[in-house]
């Protein structure tokens, strides 16, 4: 089934988040995103009195990660941190899960952690995407952490934050759409560089993508779509294991 340049921009949260990004980086991570209307900017902490002021009045949202990237910040500090993002704008909010925590089966913490965070987001009408750093985790662990999230009222899972041992896959996302419900969305971050990926992706039930090569992604799609080309992939037996 064909699909349109702009089916894909709204799936990509454009992520200008490396630590050595001035804020002419910040600046033109912005120009981009508004250029070809994708789904967010998501942007480092310090960034989002400008993103939100740069995004104003568009349908780009302003997006900012939370506990990022090791997880382990005290609740009070990544409920603080959430808090002072809604005050200056944001609309979307990625935290990281206390992986340790979760590794050591302390459900209740993870579970409350979420819970705290998405009741802040929502009051405020944002929402929450939880990232999980899937490649810290067990298959069980992750399905688990998806039911955990879902239950803590998250509306998003998402699989890494792009500074662990490895990035996302294909069978995490499948594995993560198929434990939670319709309810809760997927979102695959962690080394997607290619159309390919981002078609994959959205093939296995992914709906949003973050990505710092938005630009590439999006020329290609935009070339294939010119040539007729650009289309849902429908048979993954080739592509299935990762990337």
């Amino acid at each position: 089934m064909a699909i349109t340049p702009h089916d894909i921009a709204k799936m990509l949260d454009h992520s200008p988040l490396q630590p050595f990004l001035t804020e002419d980086d910040v600046r033109k991570a912005c120009e981009l995103a508004l250029r070809y209307d994708c789904a967010s900017v998501c942007c480092r902490p310090c960034d989002v009195p400008l993103v939100a002021e740069l995004l104003r009045g568009s349908d780009v949202k302003t997006c900012t990660v939370i506990g990022f990237p090791h997880g382990a910040h005290e609740t009070a500090i990544k409920l603080a941190e959430a808090r002072l993002a809604l005050d200056k704008g944001c609309q979307e909010l990625d935290m990281v899960i206390n992986i340790g925590k979760m590794l050591h089966g302390d459900e209740d913490y993870v579970q409350e952690e979420i819970r705290q965070i998405a009741e802040e987001a929502h009051a405020r009408g944002a929402i929450l995407k939880v990232i999980l750093e899937t490649c810290y985790l067990t298959d069980a662990q992750k399905a688990r952490a998806c039911q955990l999230s879902e239950a803590a009222g998250a509306d998003f899972v998402k699989t890494s934050t792009g500074y662990g041992s490895k990035g996302c896959t294909i069978d995490d996302l499948k594995l993560m759409r198929a434990s939670v419900s319709d309810r809760v969305q997927v979102k695959g971050s962690g080394g997607i560089r290619d159309l390919d990926t981002v078609l994959t992706a959205r093939a296995v039930g992914a709906s949003r993508c973050g990505v710092s090569a938005s630009e590439k992604i999006l020329l290609e799609a935009e070339k294939r779509y010119a040539e007729g080309t650009l289309r849902e992939i429908e048979n993954l037996k080739e592509m299935s294991g990762g990337y």
